[in-house]
């Protein structure tokens, strides 16, 4: 069965830096896309950044404006986990991140419907 696990969420200090990990067990075949979207209170879930991981488009991302030069999504494919590295984090980025993934496509996309299978969620507080 497919799951996806985040972890690495907590409260982290305006200015600082924080990892969340995305862990893909379950499949029987590669992936193409996976992307981290959050949600915060009273918001709709917005796409953070995207990453294609399959075929010759294999590498490509995508930021959303407010995180571009802060964060980085990256694959580690031994460990099937990929990554978000937040840096220089801001109360604005309080929510909850998940990641998700889908198959079959070849290009990076950040808009939520674009995605097959979801985790749960990690919450993560940026506050002094």
């Amino acid at each position: 069965q497919l799951q996806l696990m985040e972890s690495g969420g907590g409260l982290v200090q305006p200015g600082g830096s924080l990892r969340l990990s995305c862990a893909v067990s379950g499949l029987t075949s590669d992936y193409d896309r996976i992307g981290w979207f959050r949600q915060a209170p009273g918001k709709e879930r917005e796409g953070v950044s995207c990453l294609t991981t399959n075929g010759r488009s294999s590498g490509n991302t995508n930021y959303a404006d407010s995180v571009k030069g802060r964060f980085t999504i990256s694959r580690d494919s031994d460990k099937n986990t990929v990554y978000l590295q937040m840096n220089n984090v801001n109360p604005e980025d309080t929510a909850r991140y998940y990641c998700a993934l889908t198959k079959f496509v070849s290009w990076c996309d950040l808009r939520r419907d674009q995605y097959t299978d979801w985790g749960q969620g990690t919450q993560v507080t940026v506050s002094s």
